[in-house]
């Protein structure tokens, strides 16, 4: 809907989607019900085991619960949204409507970066200072290494949705996307976004570089202090609590880092959609997968679960 002014202003977008081909529609809309689906289900699994069992009331755990958490909001930003539009023939969402959807998307992608570093950390505390970890990763400290996740991607999503939505948008209000993200709104406006453009590659790049450098400095002094355990059982204990992070942190980073730390010249919003499919529907189902399949205490506590519900029946 466009409203006259000084110049043509847009009030709503029109959001492109994935496909407008009936029959692709309808299997795509069945294919990304069902990964919704599983990644509610998975990460509230995670969370209910988490709670229900006493031996995963530590630290790691607490930081696993949160990351599901943080999944599940993550994925319903976008999910819902993109499975109304495989039904309507209306595509259309209000102009408020997307910068809302933006400023979440943006909290909580940038609040599951410094959340990752955190856990990193906390890995590298359990295995390089053992017996020092029961009074460094207190729930004191590690309820406020959430909060303070959260408050970082508050306050980066702030900046960058306060300066998209002050862009005049009157050329097109078509999003060439399935939902409301920067770089496809970036290219609407009809003014000069190098500001906005900088902004985004300053703040994307700051916090995933510096997120990212926590980790790979905490795994390097992991790995220096799995080398010098001697029993080969030990290392193996070892890797395994790590190795699910590591996977995390490899998906969601290689994907992150591609779609925003790449110059404009470069963007190509139909690529760009894939990827953003992958890191914003498909990584939030493989999260509680990755961690229910590589950790033998979640496996553990989630056959207790699964045989006390079976007694019950």
């Amino acid at each position: 809907m466009m409203a006259e002014h000084n110049h043509t202003s847009v009030t709503e977008f029109i959001l492109q989607g994935l496909s407008d081909r009936a029959e692709t529609k309808a299997a795509l809309f069945t294919l990304f019900l069902l990964i919704y689906i599983i990644t509610l289900l998975g990460n509230t699994g995670i969370i209910v085991v988490i709670r229900a069992d006493p031996r995963l009331h530590t630290s790691m755990y607490f930081f696993l619960g949160s990351l599901s958490i943080l999944d599940i909001c993550f994925s319903s930003v976008v999910a819902p949204r993109m499975l109304v539009n495989f039904l309507w023939e209306k595509k259309t969402i209000s102009f408020a409507g997307c910068m809302g959807q933006a400023f979440f998307y943006i909290v909580f992608v940038t609040t599951e970066c410094f959340l990752l570093a955190a856990m990193a950390y906390d890995r590298y505390v359990a295995i390089c200072h053992p017996l020092l970890y029961p009074s460094v990763m207190t729930w004191r400290l590690c309820t406020w290494l959430v909060l303070g996740s959260y408050l970082a991607g508050v306050l980066n999503s702030i900046t960058q949705t306060t300066f998209m939505a002050r862009l005049p948008f009157c050329s097109s209000n078509l999003i060439n996307h399935f939902f409301c993200d920067v770089p496809p709104l970036l290219a609407l406006s009809c003014a000069s976004t190098r500001l906005s453009e900088n902004i985004l590659f300053s703040l994307a790049g700051a916090i995933e570089l510096s997120t990212l450098s926590t980790i790979l400095l905490s795994y390097v002094f992991i790995s220096l202090a799995i080398l010098r355990i001697r029993s080969a059982s030990g290392r193996q204990k070892a890797f395994s609590t790590c190795a699910s992070h590591l996977a995390v942190v490899t998906l969601l980073y290689g994907t992150t880092l591609f779609m925003y730390l790449r110059p404009s010249s470069s963007y190509s919003l139909s690529t760009d959609k894939v990827v953003s499919v992958f890191y914003t529907v498909v990584i939030p189902m493989l999260n509680p997968l990755i961690y229910s399949l590589r950790n033998q205490e979640v496996k553990e506590a989630l056959r207790k679960a699964v045989g006390r519900v079976a007694r019950e029946r």
